[in-house]
């Protein structure tokens, strides 16, 4: 197992166990409620933050009616997505039970993706944003207390 790593004046504590990690920043990052905003985070840096989407009405409207996204959106549980009534291109991440990156694609407004069956989720970003955060398939995400095991 690799130990934490302390990711500065962040004061982020996170387990690094791919090319790319998303991890849970420290208390400057709780406008929500209170709660932790998930990070998109590759060894160091932080590369976008994660809106989460995690029942099916929140999944139903995804990007739906905004004109465009700052970070990332994780649909979870996801198999497939739709762009349909989207005012914007996205990228398009289908992640396995295990958070590896097993597909991308770039989707256009009024698109239907086909499922991925061993997808568990789907990570949409704005188009072009996988490319300048170097997301590829093959790496591996985490998320520090949302792991798909954990109850």
């Amino acid at each position: 197992m690799v130990p934490p790593v302390e990711y500065g004046v962040l004061g982020d504590v996170c387990a690094v166990l791919g090319k790319t990690v998303i991890g849970i920043l420290g208390p400057s990052s709780r406008p929500r409620g209170g709660l932790n905003v998930p990070w998109l985070v590759r060894g160091d840096q932080v590369l976008a933050s994660v809106e989460l989407a995690p029942d099916r009405r929140s999944r139903a409207r995804g990007l739906l009616g905004r004109d465009g996204l700052e970070g990332a959106l994780l649909l979870e549980p996801a198999r497939s997505v739709h762009t349909i009534g989207m005012r914007f291109p996205i990228d398009v991440a289908w992640l396995n039970r295990e958070y590896e990156v097993i597909d991308i694609r770039r989707m256009v407004p009024g698109r239907i993706s086909r499922p991925r069956f061993r997808a568990r989720a789907v990570l949409e970003a704005e188009a072009g944003c996988f490319a300048r955060w170097g997301l590829v398939v093959g790496d591996h995400l985490d998320m520090p207390g949302r792991h798909p095991d954990e109850t």
